[in-house]
């Protein structure tokens, strides 16, 4: 689809959009919105076989997401959103890089809730914070399935009053391999499945 070969062109060489000048965050917003008018499913939270599954992230204006890379000695590493439509959860996993061993994972863990066809409330419980080496991280999917089952992790491992921390994404399109949402802040993410 010609739609999407030109989003992943504007948004080719951007790393998640921290290298995306105004100028490029325009062109990268008219892609998206004429992709938008194109979306294949037009109610992707009732197409579970396409919405569920591991996804990476190409580009955000998420300044949450984005200001992880503004500390000092680290840089963000792949970001990934883990959408699990039969227990409804979502894991968004960052992977940080820094000095050497000092490999870390940011995690958030939440709940989701479909209110409209496009539309899905988020209410985050649990964050996870630490270095890749003290919990054997290898991969989103063996991480998640230890949150799963309950793991403690020697972490920064801390519930979320999800009553102050929660919001909304809808997803404006979705297909085999490409979803884009915009969320209750403004922000924009464009995602490849895994």
């Amino acid at each position: 689809m010609l739609g999407k070969e030109t989003l992943l062109e504007k948004i080719a060489g951007k790393n998640r959009g921290l290298l995306s000048t105004e100028v490029d965050k325009q062109a990268v917003l008219a892609a998206i919105a004429q992709l938008e008018d194109r979306n294949p499913t037009p109610r992707p939270v009732e197409a579970g076989e396409l919405l569920n599954g591991d996804w990476r992230l190409l580009y955000t204006t998420s300044k949450g997401l984005l200001n992880i890379d503004q500390f000092p000695l680290l840089k963000l590493g792949q970001i990934y959103q883990c959408v699990r439509v039969q227990t409804q959860s979502i894991y968004n996993i960052a992977e940080v890089y820094g000095l050497p061993f000092l490999e870390g994972v940011i995690s958030v863990v939440a709940k989701f809730n479909p209110v409209s066809e496009r539309r899905i409330e988020v209410k985050f419980d649990r964050s996870i914070i630490g270095l890749q080496r003290l919990f054997s991280y290898q991969s989103p999917a063996s991480f998640i399935q230890e949150i799963e089952a309950g793991k403690k992790f020697p972490a920064l491992d801390t519930k979320i009053n999800s009553n102050r921390q929660q919001g909304w994404v809808d997803i404006t399109y979705l297909d085999s391999d490409l979803r884009i949402g915009r969320g209750n802040e403004g922000s924009i993410f464009v995602l490849t499945k895994v």
